[in-house]
């Protein structure tokens, strides 16, 4: 089912597509890479102005890391604090003064309300210049002023709301003017919850769903007990994140804020229980985070910047720690896009959606544990090796395959000619029309003879058969040939698949020995590492051999090699003789087969990847035997040369 949103700027209309994908780790299968290293580093490093890497989300989230860090700053943390501390000790001054200077009934009360006045002004100016002392320090005053006592509980409430919603992002809502009721009610869930977490490590299974419905402001929206300890987990390694940001002498003003915000013993004791018990669940980092900015934070904002840099980092990890995009499926794209920007959401998606977007256009599969390129996927890089091969040449470098012999079977020319039994019946109508008016005149209705039938003359159709011979010993992959070699294969066969349909092309890898290969084998064919020799003879009897089978009648052998023959069989040996330099007896023995291929009218055109003195001996040898044609060619031009020399030089024959 299709599924649709709103447009918000940041989707792409050039979404990238699958045969993109793919052409960007062609080179890299074709040179004998594995498919599962190939994604992995198409994911490491994307596709340059198409699609982002890891390497480029990495640097997103780091970015975004660092605009927060360069924009706040902590120096201002307790400002709106100490603010309001300020204005209950102003309440709380007016208040004495007030009293101080009302009329009493009798002199004594006058007195004695002097005193008074004196006394709490003066355990106002006696509060310590730190902020958390001096709030902890109000706890044991007896305000004289009742909006001054009302203003510091609104100062504890707002310390306790602010530690809290850090700590437990679900109940902000209800964190709002907390009552005694509310205050026991926390206490109890603490309890409770910490009861339930000490039940699940002794291996226990409490009941999620009961504590949800009985505390829906803390659990309401968690799916099971791992979702709520992870919400839990990032809560309070926000403060530890702040705390590890601190200079030791805000750590300290901080120890004794939170100590007033939780006077309450019962509920400090529950929340250290509770802190406890989650370090042993669920281990967290020790993030700290350096803030070089001069934008100022109150408390609460300060411990939402930790947990928003807290989980960066942890994406940031995350997505640097990756062997390939399989590991990202964990990260939450929505999340990424509001912490990192919309560009980093892209570029999860995208990344998360690579494998899929591959296997849904059948490019590759799932075989086991791993990834295999399908044959859809290896025809898609045979047609890209073609056309990156066709890109270098000019548009009318080469004809398209035709010929001045007139055929039947092909497609019609503009030229017609009478129409003669057998012919095919692509019938000229208005000329056929034409020659009757002429031969009667101009009446009806018109009379058609046989002779008034002209047709179209047709293309000549031909078959050729080609045997494609792959040098795959050491020393093509030592001089950097192997992929260019094997990029121009899987190109021809893309060529005839395309284009010639009719023509059979057999594919030959050879060095001790030749064997028949698939052009599924080709991205999978690597060098021979442990085997020397070059046994062009055993290549040359296996491609006679398949050359026989083929109906096609103009029948050749392309042949891509580095060296020369050192290899051949004996009569009756099964085990091919090596030696280099090569011997006349292997030049002999090879020299045959190219003679038993001569007799079968079987061309053979050898493209060379080396000048070496025996290589260039051998090919002028076998060129007067043969009649074929030899080619020097530097291997990023084997392409160029092997295709237009298959389409310019293609024989064919009168149907």
């Amino acid at each position: 089912m299709t599924t649709y949103r709103r447009w918000d700027g940041t989707q792409r209309l050039d979404a990238i597509e699958a045969d993109e994908l793919l052409a960007a780790m062609s080179d890299e299968l074709l040179a004998g890479g594995d498919l599962e290293d190939a994604m992995a580093r198409l994911g490491r490093w994307g596709l340059p102005g198409r699609m982002e890497g890891m390497q480029d989300l990495l640097e997103r989230l780091r970015a975004a890391k660092r605009k927060r860090a360069e924009r706040h700053g902590l120096a201002g943390i307790f400002d709106e604090l100490r603010e309001k501390l300020e204005e209950v000790k102003r309440l709380e001054r007016e208040g004495l003064e007030r009293r101080r200077s009302a009329e009493a009934p009798t002199p004594e009360l006058g007195a004695a309300m002097e005193r008074m006045a004196q006394e709490r002004l003066a355990q106002l100016e006696a509060l310590p210049d730190d902020i958390g002392r001096a709030i902890r320090e109000l706890k044991d005053y007896e305000f004289v002023e009742p909006k001054a006592a009302e203003k510091y509980q609104e100062l504890l409430k707002q310390l306790q709301e602010q530690v809290l919603g850090s700590y437990f992002k679900g109940m902000r809502d209800s964190l709002k003017d907390l009552s005694p009721e509310q205050i026991e009610r926390t206490r109890q869930m603490l309890r409770d919850l910490n009861r339930a977490l000490k039940e699940r490590m002794e291996g226990g299974e409490p009941d999620f769903e009961a504590f949800q419905r009985q505390y829906p402001e803390l659990a309401g929206n968690a799916k099971d007990w791992d979702d709520l300890l992870r919400q839990l987990a990032a809560g309070m390694a926000a403060m530890r994140s702040l705390w590890n940001s601190m200079s030791s002498d805000m750590r300290d003003q901080l120890e004794q804020l939170l100590g007033a915000a939780f006077q309450d013993p019962a509920l400090a004791q529950a929340m250290n229980e509770l802190a406890e018990t989650l370090g042993q669940v669920m281990p967290m980092d020790d993030y700290a985070h350096d803030l070089t900015g001069d934008e100022p934070l109150s408390l609460a904002e300060a411990l939402g910047l930790m947990d928003e840099m807290n989980q960066l980092s942890d994406m940031e990890q995350t997505v640097e720690s990756a062997r390939d995009q399989g590991d990202l499926a964990g990260l939450d794209a929505e999340r990424m896009g509001r912490l990192a920007g919309p560009a980093a959401r892209q570029a999860l998606e995208e990344l998360q959606r690579m494998k899929r977007l591959l296997e849904d256009a059948g490019l590759i599969r799932k075989d086991g544990e791993r990834y295999e390129l399908t044959p859809r996927g290896i025809r898609k890089i045979g047609q890209r090796s073609l056309e990156e091969i066709f890109s270098t040449l000019k548009r009318d470098a080469f004809g398209t395959h035709r010929a001045k012999t007139r055929g039947r079977g092909g497609d019609p020319t503009d030229e017609v000619k009478t129409y003669e039994f057998g012919d095919q019946f692509l019938l000229d109508l208005p000329g056929t029309v034409r020659n009757a008016v002429i031969r009667d005149g101009a009446k009806t209705p018109v009379q058609l003879r046989p002779a008034d039938f002209d047709v179209y003359r047709t293309e000549l159709i031909t078959q050729s058969a080609t045997a494609i011979l792959v040098d795959v010993s050491r020393s093509m992959l030592f001089r950097g040939c192997f992929l260019a070699a094997k990029k121009v294969t899987l190109a021809l066969d893309a060529l005839i698949r395309s284009t010639y349909p009719k023509d059979d092309l057999f594919i030959i890898g050879f060095s001790a020995a030749a064997v028949q290969l698939k052009p599924t084998d080709l991205p999978r064919l690597t060098w021979n590492e442990y085997v020397y020799g070059t046994n062009m003879q055993h290549a040359f009897s296996t491609a006679r051999g398949l050359l026989s089978r083929s109906r096609g009648k103009n029948k050749q052998i392309i042949m891509i090699t580095d060296g020369e023959p050192t290899a051949h069989f004996e009569p009756g040996n099964p085990v091919p003789r090596f030696s280099y330099p090569p011997t006349r007896r292997t030049f002999e023995e090879t020299l045959k087969e190219v003679v038993r291929c001569t007799r079968e009218q079987i061309t053979i055109n050898t493209f060379m990847l080396a000048r070496g003195h025996y290589l260039v001996d051998f090919v002028n040898q076998m060129s007067k035997v043969n009649n074929g044609r030899a080619f020097y060619v530097e291997p990023e031009k084997l392409g160029e040369y092997v295709l237009v020399d298959y389409v310019s030089h293609k024989k064919r024959r009168v149907a």
